[in-house]
């Protein structure tokens, strides 16, 4: 059996899949198996993999079910002990694999690596770099827009970017794996946050690389499947993961970070979406099975959430530092 499962979601990515799995194929790893998992895509998606690359795994789901239900069902067919998560719309450096596949195994406890995602457009600034969340409820990427000279160290992160990414099965076994609820948007933080929960880490490897284009699937930075999902699954990760105290001692805050939000996005004109997306927001929480899926206060990792309130404190002028 392979180390490695590479597995990558899709949805009608046929015009990114040549540049993906020619830059696959050039691994200088080569235990690994490749599992593409394609959500009902109506183009030529795999029908090329089953020309060019007949050797991938090609799971295909009947509609399209979002990146969280894709990856899932990746996961879940793949054995190897080791995961990575990789977009479709990428470019991957040839020793991408080898690297990520070092940076977990030197650290016992970590959950996920994240790799170093680059600008496919500006190949001198980083995309992301892991995944922060803060205190106004804001999870944003790492080093976006900054010179990727500036992000050359390893670090610990809140949370790895799930479009390339290793996780550790085991821990996997223990976390759950990615919440179907999210659809798509902060589904990586969601889960960074379990195993943060759980007292796992979760690290930044600058040596795994790739070319990331961004948005590929959604299409444009902002728009209204992107806005209404996010600002939707960000009330849903509130909820599921703080204790109510937490929850309660942070609502001031919370509150302006939303507000804010909400101002910045009407600007865009598209404020009426993100307030549909908190409100659906709410919704979802009611929902039987997810009431059953909020992590439940426990004595024993009192510790562990000072520790996370405090990173959610010192992660709101990481934001703003990262803007100046």
């Amino acid at each position: 059996m392979d180390k490695v499962a590479v597995v990558i979601p899709n949805y009608n990515g046929y015009r990114y899949l040549e540049t993906c799995f020619a830059a696959l194929a050039k691994q200088t790893f080569t235990e690994f198996t490749t599992y593409f998992v394609d959500n009902g895509s109506q183009d030529e998606s795999c029908a090329f993999l089953r020309e060019h690359y007949p050797e991938t795994k090609i799971i295909q789901l009947d509609d399209n079910y979002g990146f969280s239900r894709a990856v899932n069902e990746g996961i879940r067919r793949s054995k190897e002990p080791y995961v990575i998560l990789l977009n479709n719309d990428t470019e991957v450096f040839p020793d991408f694999v080898e690297r990520l596949y070092e940076g977990i195994c030197k650290r016992k406890n970590a959950f996920a690596c994240s790799a170093k995602l680059i600008s496919y457009q500006e190949r001198d600034k980083i995309d992301d770099a892991g995944n922060y969340y803060n205190m106004l409820g804001w999870a944003f990427a790492r080093g976006k827009g900054k010179p990727v000279s500036e992000f050359e160290t390893s670090d610990r992160i809140f949370a790895a970017c799930a479009g390339a990414a290793i996780y550790r099965r085991e821990f996997l076994e223990k976390t759950g794996l990615f919440d179907e609820e999210h659809f798509a948007y902060l589904e990586d933080t969601d889960i960074g946050y379990r195993a943060r929960l759980l007292g796992y880490e979760n690290w930044y490897e600058p040596s795994a690389k790739v070319y990331h284009v961004g948005s590929g699937t959604s299409g444009s930075r902002y728009n209204l499947f992107k806005i209404r999902y996010s600002s939707r699954n960000n009330i849903y990760l509130i909820y599921k993961n703080m204790p109510v105290l937490q929850i309660l001692l942070n609502l001031p805050v919370f509150i302006l970070g939303f507000s804010a939000k909400l101002v910045f996005f009407a600007s865009k004109g598209y404020g009426k979406e993100y307030l549909a997306g908190i409100k659906n927001g709410f919704f979802i929480c009611r929902k039987p099975e997810n009431r059953a899926k909020k992590i439940r206060f426990e004595w024993k990792r009192l510790g562990t959430y000072f520790v996370i309130e405090w990173e959610l404190f010192i992660n709101v002028f990481r934001r703003f530092l990262e803007r100046a």
